[in-house]
C-alpha cells in the first residue's frame, strides 16, 4: 500500500509531466499566435507538430442572450438549420430550388398566421397544411442531406458538430493537417451562404427536443424553473432553446435576418490548433473569410438584473424522485470573486472529499446525490447553483437546512492552507487536461476571447486563483449566502403530502 506522502509524491510527479508535457517548458501565452483581420475576423493558432492533425473551433459571439421577445430560441434554431447546407452544399440544384423555399415560405407563413387566430377555419387549415406538406415533398427530392458532414467524414474529419449557449454558438471539427483549405471552403461558404431550408420540418424537431430535454424531464424543468424564478429581467432567464411559443411562431424571416446581421466575421472567432503554420494558416482563412461582408457588431445587452431583495422559491411537481436547487447571484468573470467561486465551488461540491459531500451524504446521510455549478452563462452576472437529492426517508426540508449551516460555517471559518492548496492544485490539473487535446485548446481560446473578450484570462487564470485567501472565501460566503441573494427550486412529487 502507498503511503499518504508517497500519493501526494506520485500527484505532484503527475502534475509536472502534465504541465511539461502539454507546454514544453514555454508558456501558453507564448505559443499562441494572432491575427486580425479588416473585416473583424479574429483568428488565434497554436502549432503543435506532435501528431498530423489539427483542430478548428469557429465560435460566434451570438447566444440566446441575445435574442429579444419577437425571436426566442433562435440562435439554438439557426445552429440546427446551418447544417443543412449552403447555395453550394446540400442542394442538387439551387436554381431549381430556390422558388420551392419560396413558396414553402409563403405556406408556412400563412399557414402560422392562420393558426394564430382563434377563430380559424379548420378546412382552411387543412389546406394549407396539405399545400405546405406537398411542397415539402416536391422540395425533398432536391435536397441532399448532411453533404458537409459527409465531405469532412471522407476527408478523415472527426468530431464535426456544434453548440449553442446563453453566450455564443460554436462549430467544430478535426481534420488531418493538410485539409485545412477544405474547412475553410466549407465554413467560409457556410458564412457566406448558409441557405433556411427544411424550415418547417426542423422547427418540428426541435419542439420535440424541446419536449424530451425539458417538458417531460425532470431535471430540465426544475432547472428551466429556476432560471426563470431567479432573473426577473435579464434575458438569462428564458431557456436556450425557447419557451414552445417562442419555437412555434419562429419564421424563416426572422431566421434570415438574425443570421444576416449577426453570424458575420465580425463577431467570430476561429482557433486552430495542431499541425498548421501560422503563415499558411493567415494566408488561408484571409483567402476564403478576408473578403467577407464584416456585418454587424452584436450589442451588449442593456438589461441589468437588479438586486434581489428577498428569498424566491419555487415548486415544480412532477413524477419524480424530490430535489432541491439553491441558486445565489454572484458577478461574473473577470471580477475577482469569480475566481473566490472557483475555489468555493471545489470546496463544497466537487468530488467526494468536498464538503457537502462528506456531511450530507456520508455522516448525516440526508442525501444521495450533490453538485455545485455556475449557470446560465458568463458573459453577465450569473449564479451559483447548489443541486441535492434527499435520501428517502429524509425530506427535501432537512437537507436545505442542512445546507445552510454548511454555508454559515464557511463564512465563519477559514479554510486551511492545506485545503486551499488542494484546491488550487485540483483547479491547475483541470485546466490542464482542458488544454492537452487540440480540441480543448481550440475550444477554451475562443470561449475566453469572446466572453472574457481576451484569450489571456486563460493563461493569467492559475495566477489569480493563487492569491486567493481564506479570507476571500470567507468574505464571498458572508457577501452572497444569504437569504435575500437566494433563489430556492424545488422538485416535488406527485400527490406528496406536506
Amino acid at each position: 500500500m502507498i503511503s499518504s506522502k508517497g500519493w501526494r509524491r506520485l500527484a505532484a510527479v503527475f502534475l509536472f509531466s502534465l504541465w511539461a508535457s502539454i507546454c514544453h517548458a514555454q508558456p501558453l501565452a507564448d505559443k499562441v499566435r494572432e491575427h486580425v483581420f479588416p473585416n473583424g475576423l479574429q483568428l488565434l493558432v497554436v502549432e503543435r507538430h506532435n501528431a498530423p492533425t489539427f483542430a478548428a473551433y469557429l465560435t460566434v459571439g451570438v447566444g440566446s442572450v441575445d435574442e429579444t421577445n419577437g425571436n426566442r430560441g433562435l440562435a439554438h434554431f439557426l445552429e440546427h438549420l446551418r447544417f443543412k447546407g449552403t447555395q453550394m452544399l446540400g442542394t442538387r440544384d439551387y436554381k431549381a430550388e430556390k422558388p420551392l423555399l419560396a413558396a414553402i415560405e409563403e405556406t408556412g407563413d400563412a399557414l402560422d398566421r392562420l393558426r394564430r387566430r382563434p377563430t380559424a377555419d379548420p378546412k382552411e387549415l387543412a389546406a394549407l397544411e396539405d399545400r405546405l406538406r406537398d411542397l415539402q415533398q416536391q422540395h425533398r427530392a432536391l435536397v441532399v442531406t448532411d453533404e458537409a458532414s459527409n465531405i469532412y467524414a471522407r476527408h478523415g474529419g472527426v468530431g464535426y458538430n456544434a453548440f449553442t449557449s446563453k453566450d455564443l454558438t460554436s462549430y467544430i471539427v478535426s481534420l488531418p493537417s493538410n485539409k485545412l483549405e477544405l474547412w475553410a471552403t466549407v465554413e467560409s461558404d457556410r458564412m457566406a451562404n448558409a441557405v433556411i431550408r427544411e424550415f418547417y420540418t426542423e422547427r418540428e424537431v426541435v419542439l420535440e427536443e424541446r419536449r424530451r430535454s425539458y417538458d417531460s424531464n425532470p431535471n430540465g424543468l426544475l432547472y428551466e424553473h429556476l432560471l426563470a424564478t431567479a432573473f426577473t429581467v435579464h434575458p438569462y432567464r428564458h431557456p436556450i432553446i425557447g419557451w414552445p411559443s417562442d419555437i412555434r411562431n419562429l419564421s424563416p424571416r426572422d431566421a434570415r435576418e438574425f443570421m444576416d446581421r449577426y453570424y458575420a466575421p465580425v463577431n467570430t472567432v476561429i482557433a486552430l490548433v495542431g499541425a498548421i503554420d501560422f503563415d499558411e494558416a493567415v494566408a488561408m482563412v484571409g483567402r476564403y473569410f478576408g473578403h467577407l461582408p464584416a456585418g454587424t457588431l452584436v450589442p451588449e445587452v442593456a438589461t441589468v438584473e437588479p438586486a434581489q431583495r428577498g428569498e424566491r422559491r419555487v415548486k415544480v411537481t412532477f413524477d419524480a424522485q424530490p430535489k432541491l436547487e439553491v441558486a445565489f447571484h454572484k458577478p461574473t468573470l473577470p471580477s475577482r470573486d469569480d475566481y473566490v467561486f472557483d475555489v468555493i465551488d471545489q470546496i463544497l461540491g466537487q468530488g467526494r472529499t468536498s464538503r457537502l459531500y462528506q456531511s450530507l451524504v456520508v455522516e448525516k446521510q440526508l442525501a444521495t446525490e450533490v453538485a455545485t455549478y455556475g449557470a446560465p452563462g458568463s458573459r453577465y452576472d450569473n449564479l451559483f447553483v447548489i443541486s441535492l437529492v434527499p435520501r428517502y426517508p429524509h425530506t427535501v426540508e432537512e437537507v436545505e437546512q442542512a445546507l445552510y449551516q454548511e454555508l454559515e460555517r464557511l463564512a465563519r471559518e477559514p479554510v486551511s492552507n492545506a485545503d486551499l492548496e488542494r484546491v488550487r492544485n485540483r483547479l491547475r490539473v483541470d485546466q490542464l487536461r482542458s488544454l492537452q487535446s487540440n480540441s480543448g485548446l481550440a475550444s477554451m481560446l475562443t470561449y475566453f476571447q469572446t466572453v472574457a473578450g481576451d484569450w489571456r484570462y486563460l493563461s493569467d487564470y492559475d495566477r489569480q486563483v493563487a492569491t486567493i485567501t481564506a479570507e476571500d472565501v470567507m468574505a464571498a460566503a458572508s457577501r452572497y449566502f444569504t437569504s435575500e441573494n437566494r433563489t430556492v427550486a424545488i422538485l416535488e412529487a406527485k400527490g406528496q403530502r406536506p
